[in-house]
């Protein structure tokens, strides 16, 4: 697999799945730009992708904030002049029971999880279908294709991402813009080291092969659909989840 030459985005590339997404891409020979919030871990997560020998620049980015998006967006094309992947990387959710939860609480993992990718691919995908060429990975969920308890909200969120993901492929097909999405079961991030212990081993039961996932099998299959090797897939939604959820 082979980024030669791609101007490449990472969302939530401090940690977890986007990080290790980050080192994927800059491995192959992307020119990687880091979008999170956390900027001390983001700084750093760059320098160590230019000290292994990749190019990779940090930018402060809120993808819940539209000012935020449009400042990281006029970076990227004053200095590389296009994009040409955009993975959608970040999120986040807490458990709660959806009869507990009020609506005020509902706003954060709406922008997070289903806004904020969206609202990158809309400042994005003009460029995308001038050029005739791009890629978007969104990283949605396993909870988005069948439900997760006391994740309502999150679910609804990221199965939203899996919808949108398949009508944008749509749009972008006759402009050479292939867009698919990433369901990650429970993986080891620092979100899934914020969950319950009692709520970790019982999901970690549930999954066939016994064990949560590691970012770089995530990272793994966000650059598969990154690259050429790709070329004619879109709209599709790759469970990687060690066997928890078996879908059509």
């Amino acid at each position: 697999m082979n980024l030669t030459d791609k101007i490449t985005v990472v969302t939530g590339a401090a940690s977890g799945i986007g990080l290790a997404t980050a080192k994927a891409f800059a491995a192959v020979g992307g020119t990687v730009y880091l979008g999170d919030l956390n900027e001390a871990d983001g700084e750093q997560a760059a320098a160590d992708i230019r000290s292994a020998g990749g190019t990779a620049t940090f930018i402060p980015l809120d993808i819940a904030n539209d000012d935020a998006i449009a400042a990281f967006k006029d970076q990227i094309i004053s200095e590389s002049g296009r994009l040409d992947v955009l993975a959608n990387v970040a999120g986040w959710g807490h458990t709660e029971f959806f009869v507990e939860s009020s609506p005020a609480s509902w706003d954060k993992e709406i922008d997070i999880n289903l806004k904020g990718p969206m609202k990158m691919c809309h400042a994005f995908i003009p460029g995308m279908f001038e050029q005739k060429y791009g890629r978007i990975v969104n990283v949605s969920s396993d909870a988005g294709r069948v439900g997760s308890l006391a994740e309502s909200v999150y679910a609804g969120a990221k199965g939203g991402q899996i919808a949108f993901t398949k009508a944008l492929a749509r749009e972008g097909a006759r402009y050479n813009v292939a867009v698919n999405c990433i369901c990650p079961g429970p993986t080891e991030t620092p979100l899934l080291a914020d969950t319950a212990e009692n709520i970790q081993a019982a999901l970690k039961k549930a999954i066939p092969m016994r064990r949560f996932g590691q970012p770089e099998e995530i990272a793994d299959a966000i650059l598969f659909f990154a690259c050429e090797r790709s070329s004619y897939c879109t709209g599709q939604v790759l469970s990687v989840s060690g066997g928890l959820t078996m879908v059509d």
